[in-house]
């Protein structure tokens, strides 16, 4: 049975976690504090963009008439985007595990071949649902602080350094996020690799055991298919995080 490599237990998100953990790597903790992390991200004119919206005075909010109370429509709209991605990582096509019926045993006339997989199928997938999270959650962030710089003053200076932190940081996000698919390459040589190994090594053990079992052709992609599918709900529930933090700002207003 093919295993993934056990590494000294990390803090933070589940993206990094598993990240490191399926890269083979070890990740030394981070000594810096999150502040000091974030002010190597700022260009100068961020950093005055943020000072201001932070030491200004809030901005003046006027309330339209008949302006939507933030409420369960709120709730099932963010409730439902979160799904709907879920669903369409969880639900696709590529990463869907193959089923296998019966038994294998290893010898060149009982093992079937698995087909040449592409990594490059893998690799526009998971870019093309980067893309639809980045989209789908960049408008939902947009609608919850519109309707977040229309509560109260305080509540609209919130809304105003949240756009400044989108703005600030998306750039860096997006180009660290981009390196995930890369990250992941490796993973999926290194389990071929063990596959093609522990196939090769039942196969010349069956010359003196003709019983010996063989380890079934293509786990290693099914393992790689739901490795994959992990990574992208982490990277999910990370991209998902402002959004949350402006809900709990409606929901306490």
């Amino acid at each position: 049975m093919l295993q993934t490599p056990q590494r000294t237990a990390l803090s933070g998100p589940a993206l990094i976690r598993l990240l490191a953990r399926l890269a083979d790597v070890d990740v030394p903790e981070s000594r810096q504090s999150l502040s000091d992390r974030l002010s190597q991200w700022f260009g100068w004119t961020d950093a005055i963009a943020l000072s201001s919206a932070l030491n200004g005075n809030p901005p003046a909010v006027a309330v339209a008439a008949g302006a939507r109370a933030f409420g369960s429509a709120e709730e099932a709209d963010y409730l439902r985007a979160r799904s709907s991605l879920a669903k369409a990582i969880t639900g696709d096509s590529v990463f869907a595990v193959a089923r296998r019926h019966g038994s294998m045993h290893a010898s060149s006339q009982s093992v079937p071949t698995e087909p040449a997989a592409d990594y490059a199928v893998f690799r526009q997938r998971y870019l093309a649902i980067q893309q639809s999270m980045e989209t789908g959650i960049g408008n939902l962030r947009g609608r919850l602080r519109a309707m977040l710089a229309a509560r109260t003053p305080n509540m609209a200076r919130l809304a105003v350094v949240d756009a400044v932190m989108e703005r600030a940081l998306s750039e860096r996000e997006r180009s660290l996020l981009a390196g995930v698919p890369a990250l992941l390459a490796g993973h999926f040589e290194r389990l071929r690799a063990a596959e093609q190994a522990a196939l090769a090594a039942a196969e010349a053990a069956s010359e003196t055991a003709s019983d010996a079992a063989a380890p079934t052709p293509g786990a290693w992609l099914n393992l790689f298919r739901q490795d994959m599918q992990s990574v992208l709900l982490a990277e999910l529930e990370i991209r998902l995080q402002p959004v949350e933090g402006l809900l709990a700002a409606l929901r306490s207003s």
